[in-house]
């Protein structure tokens, strides 16, 4: 009699228990095969000892204070002031009938240039120390007539350039706290400009004349700049005790958010006539990268996400053709055959894992090499609580995905280092080229937006201002998309990439 053999069919309950059950085999499977457990600690590790040897190879004990403004915030607060102190209220107009700048074309020869955020006008602030709180109408190189306060803050007002034929009038008014900005065209007809309550400025400010002019950022760098305005019809009313103009640079060669004056220039004024002559360089505006050069940010800290990049591709890749190299490909698929479901359950274990590291070794991290640079003098550009933990879980969250890529791209060319190369240069050559200083503003930025490497965003923490001109490249820690939109740059590649090799493991042999 011959025997009756029942084929093997898969239970009935191949739902959530059944892939429960497959999640459970591939997390074994990960778990007992020790480099890749290994690879995945290193990962972590490499990130904390990037971030200690950030905190401990920088020094700058003994550098002048970073100017601090009123909200904590690193400001840049450089620029020649002609003053009197105000006692109470009381308000104080101008007229600006010219504002010229120069910028260096060469060694100590400077010719007329452009610099849109140049300004002149006036300005009141409760001390001459850097840092204090003010607000000030002024007109600019390019941005017509502007009222600014506390660093931050900036409310546009007409447009249009100053010149002798277009002169623009000025008045800021002061009442307590309150202070108003107006502008004119005629010195008849006034517009509201803007209205700010300065916290802080005491019973006596100082009020007065200023001009600045910020660096212009160009070719990728940033080039000194000098800027002159003049100034006529100079009214005031109010509590003014009735003294001497007195002229200062603010901010002096000692600031290390001041660049300084160009070769052959420096801050002065002259009257003549009833006419201020007014020649100044600075800024009044929150510290960006390039006025605080010196400065860090987290994404310094974390900058050993780039090793740990290398360490969870080659564990992602290898997780799926190193079973291609020994043949339990065959065994892997016949226990499942549905064969989309054992890459899925992969491409889950895979993330978990290594989002668990990444997520310990990104917490571990930031606080260390926070605390070791301060420890040596380094100014940090100062993050909420909130942002330290979207920085945490997104730097988790890249590795996470970058290892899945890695995983679907193993799939599909079932070959360790094929895989392993293509992803390497998909993420990190990106990365490399916008880390090159001298890289055009539109490439860095193009890169940094369509390549995965745009995963990077979500390790960003400085902020962008309209009103300061500034070289906001990734290079310098701005990247042009939010921080989750470049990460869901990378998820796009890596579940496209998980598609794909879905595809392609159903029709192919095994």
């Amino acid at each position: 009699m011959t025997p009756t053999v029942t084929p093997y069919r898969p239970s009935q309950r191949v739902g959530r228990d059944g892939f429960l059950q497959l999640l459970h085999a591939e997390w074994t499977k990960f778990r007992t095969v020790r480099g890749w457990t290994v690879g995945t600690v290193v990962a972590a590790l490499m990130v904390v000892l990037f971030a200690l040897l950030a905190g401990v190879s920088s020094n700058q004990k003994g550098a002048p204070a970073v100017p601090i403004g009123p909200g904590g915030e690193p400001v840049t607060d450089s620029f020649y002031f002609l003053h009197q102190p105000l006692a109470g209220n009381g308000s104080i107009t101008v007229s600006v009938s010219a504002l010229k700048s120069s910028i260096p074309k060469g060694p100590g020869d400077l010719q007329p240039g452009t610099v849109p955020w140049a300004k002149a006008g006036l300005i009141i602030k409760q001390s001459t120390h850097q840092g204090s709180p003010y607000a000030a109408i002024m007109a600019t190189g390019s941005h017509g007539v502007r009222m600014q306060d506390t660093y931050i803050n900036d409310t546009a007002g007409p447009p249009g350039p100053v010149s002798a034929e277009s002169p623009r009038w000025l008045r800021l008014d002061r009442s307590g706290d309150a202070i108003t900005g107006y502008a004119s065209t005629d010195g008849t007809k006034w517009t509201k400009v803007g209205h700010a309550q300065v916290s802080g400025l005491g019973s006596t400010a100082q009020v007065g004349l200023f001009v600045a002019s910020p660096p212009a950022a160009w070719g990728g760098g940033t080039a000194g700049s000098v800027s002159t305005a003049v100034f006529g019809d100079l009214r005031v009313q109010g509590g003014w005790t009735g003294g001497e103009w007195t002229g200062e640079q603010l901010g002096g060669a000692h600031s290390p958010t001041f660049a300084g004056y160009p070769e052959s220039a420096s801050g002065s004024f002259t009257q003549s006539g009833g006419r201020f002559t007014v020649t100044g360089a600075g800024d009044i505006a929150p510290a960006v990268r390039d006025s605080l050069p010196t400065g860090g940010h987290l994404r310094d800290i974390l900058a050993g996400t780039f090793a740990a990049l290398i360490a969870v591709i080659v564990v992602g890749a290898l997780f799926i053709t190193a079973e291609y190299r020994n043949k339990m490909i065959h065994l892997t698929l016949a226990a499942s055959p549905r064969r989309s479901r054992v890459l899925v359950a992969k491409a889950i274990v895979l993330w978990a894992v290594t989002f668990v590291a990444g997520l310990v070794g990104a917490i571990l991290a930031a606080p260390l090499g926070e605390r070791l640079a301060r420890g040596n003098g380094v100014y940090i550009f100062p993050v909420s609580s909130s942002t330290e933990l979207r920085v945490a879980l997104g730097t988790a969250a890249l590795l996470a995905t970058a290892s899945v890529l890695a995983l679907s791209v193993g799939a599909i060319f079932r070959h360790s280092a094929g895989a392993v190369t293509t992803v390497i240069v998909a993420i990190v050559l990106p990365y490399i080229l916008t880390a090159i200083p001298f890289m055009p503003a539109s490439v860095a930025n193009w890169l940094a937006t369509v390549t995965p490497g745009a995963a990077f965003a979500v390790q960003q923490t400085l902020v962008q201002y309209d009103q300061v001109a500034s070289n906001y490249t990734p290079y310098y820690g701005y990247y042009p998309l939010a921080p989750w939109a470049g990460l869901a740059v990378l998820a796009g590649y890596a579940v496209v990439s998980l598609a794909v090799a879905a595809v392609l493991l159903h029709r192919r042999d095994a």
